[in-house]
């Protein structure tokens, strides 16, 4: 009898809520976006959904752009592995950018792989800058009124 493929769907990927590894819900998502700003603590990832592979072996790494560890020589991709607990199972990958954050530029990429296959793979590049002009406009929250000397 034939193995029964999963199947494989990318529900989220950009900036999402702050995520806790001790709550059961994954964080939300705030900006569809390949395009990370360069912030403290921004998280950014990407949320699969997984079917009938429960019980199976998924794998993730992400690629950091060259960032120096204490020694000063680039950090290696950060890899591990989750055992898939459902067969309708939702999984976030996702990082955050900490200080110093000049060396967090470039690109990130975020890969899954399930019998040495890559089932999702996105890449965030983070930016100095806004990817577009005006994008802070939407988080300043209401303008403060000014009043006129005379």
């Amino acid at each position: 009898m034939a193995k029964r493929q999963p199947i494989v769907e990318i529900l989220t990927y950009g900036i999402h809520s702050k995520w806790d590894a001790t709550d059961k819900a994954l964080p939300k998502i705030q900006t569809f976006t390949h395009v990370v700003p360069l912030e403290i603590d921004i998280e950014f990832g990407l949320i699969v959904n997984i079917k009938r592979a429960k019980n199976q072996k998924v794998h993730y790494c992400i690629y950091h752009p060259d960032i120096p560890d204490k020694r000063g020589r680039p950090m290696p991709p950060f890899t591990g592995e989750e055992y898939v607990r459902s067969n309708d199972w939702d999984f976030y990958l996702g990082d955050t950018l900490w200080e110093p954050l000049e060396d967090k530029v470039g690109d990130w990429r975020m890969t899954l792989s399930l019998d040495d296959k890559i089932i999702a793979d996105k890449t965030f590049t983070v930016e100095p800058e806004e990817p577009y002009e005006g994008a802070q406009f939407w988080r300043r929250g209401k303008p403060k009124l000014q009043r006129y000397q005379r």
